[in-house]
């Protein structure tokens, strides 16, 4: 637990990218400190910017705005005291299990004989004793990701940082893999003073560690911070987890808004533009169906991601288009279905699509293309117009992003067509004669 040392301390940190004159914060104004003796995650939904502010912890970018101190002196490059783990493994192929260990004692200089005594005591403390020899290839991906936990660790770092360590492994091994670090954590068996975790997954956060650090998006900044009291090791089960899951589902969902704010503004105009959600409509479907099944006038957000199986980023996200649209209600944690989101549900395929496409009409972004698309020649453009508009707004990753999402929302309610050999966007003829 925090001794009272502080760590970290970050002071109206803000990372800007810039495209031509426009500028897009990752995140903005970020105010926080860590302790010494902490296990602090970074929790928030995807393009939250949870990884660069890992990113600026480390050193590996230097913040556009604000001061980032360590141990109250001012970081000014890569953070000697800090070593990262990353979801991908970042395993040299060509090495062994043991090479790759010793290779970050390598670059700071250990004498060969203290670099082989330290990895085989690391490799032993995480389990892969009898696998010094073995590469990277021939280790599952739980076993590939203890080895870049042994490295990260190699080098006795102050703080370990891990973004979105467990990811990229299936249910299993990162459950096992997460229980296995928390014990070695608690034990004292590995030389870090203090954890920071970058993850979007609810349950892992609130498994693990002491403090939540909760962000939001557009731009990425921090909502909430969350101090966990429950006892070691945490039951998923007991009454206390479940209403902490509750509480940060509830910050994260937030609470439905009237309309005009729900809605946000059209790109280029005063005011925040609210951008599409990243989802499936198959996926929006399927949730709908499922709040209509239910006996209850109201659902747990939480229940839903365990009834789902789905990812609790998904989840949310799926909530969120669900509300813009206008088919549920959020409220302190809850989701209901409106009577509009009840029609839906149980409306045929073809009724589905027609209020699918008078919802998305009202979206300031669809007024915008469509209007657009109107005054256009042949009322088509192409993509790369489009997108390079939407890029006004939005980094190039996230208007690509964007742009999918329009098409797909687009044909699904038949107001756009898309031809991908030309690239080209196209109004569909009642769509044009109702604009």
């Amino acid at each position: 637990m925090n001794n009272g040392q502080v760590l970290v301390e970050l002071e109206h940190v803000s990372q800007v990218y810039a495209t031509g004159r426009k500028r897009f914060y990752a995140v903005q104004d970020i105010n926080l400190s860590i302790g010494e003796g902490e296990f602090v995650c970074l929790l928030g939904p995807s393009g939250c910017g949870k990884s660069t502010l890992l990113r600026l912890i480390t050193g590996l970018q230097r913040p556009t705005e604000g001061v980032i101190r360590y141990r109250g002196q001012e970081l000014r490059g890569v953070n000697p005291h800090a070593s990262i783990v990353f979801q991908t493994f970042a395993l040299f192929p060509w090495l062994s299990v043991q090479e790759n260990v010793e290779v970050a004692l390598k670059a700071r200089g250990i004498p060969p004989k203290i670099r082989t005594a330290r990895a085989l005591d690391l490799l032993d403390r995480v389990g892969l004793d009898g696998f010094e020899n073995a590469y990277p290839r021939e280790l599952s991906g739980g076993m590939r990701q203890k080895v870049g936990f042994a490295r990260a660790m190699a080098v006795e770092p102050e703080l370990l940082c891990l973004d979105e360590p467990f990811s990229a492994l299936d249910v299993l091994s990162s459950e096992a893999l997460r229980g296995e670090l928390l014990e070695l954590w608690l034990d004292g068996k590995i030389p870090t003073k203090t954890i920071l975790m970058v993850t979007h997954n609810i349950e892992e956060a609130a498994e693990m560690a002491d403090r939540l650090i909760i962000m939001g998006t557009s731009p990425g900044r921090v909502i909430a911070e969350v101090n966990v009291e429950l006892p070691q090791p945490r039951h998923r089960k007991s009454p206390q987890f479940l209403r902490l899951i509750d509480q940060i589902y509830a910050i994260l969902a937030g609470q439905t808004q009237p309309e005009p704010v729900e809605m946000g503004t059209a790109p280029g105009k005063p005011g925040v533009t609210r951008w599409l959600p990243q989802i499936q409509i198959s996926d929006l479907v399927g949730l709908l169906e499922h709040l209509a099944e239910s006996s209850q006038p109201t659902y747990d957000i939480y229940q839903l991601t365990e009834d789902f199986g789905a990812d609790s980023d998904l989840v949310l996200r799926l909530i969120d288009t669900a509300e813009l649209l206008g088919f549920v209600r959020v409220g302190q944690g809850d989701v209901m279905l409106t009577p509009l989101g009840e029609t839906f549900s149980e409306a045929s395929i073809l009724t589905r699509k027609e209020i699918f496409s008078t919802r998305i009409r009202r979206l300031p972004i669809f007024q915008w293309l469509m209007n657009m698309l109107h005054l256009a020649e042949n009322q088509s453009l192409k993509r790369d117009f489009v997108r390079a508009a939407i890029e006004l707004e939005l980094p190039p990753a996230e208007a690509e992003k964007q742009i999918n999402t329009i098409i797909e929302w687009g044909r699904y309610g038949e107001l756009i067509a898309y031809d991908d050999e030309t690239e080209t966007l196209m109004l569909e003829p009642l769509a044009g004669a109702a604009a």
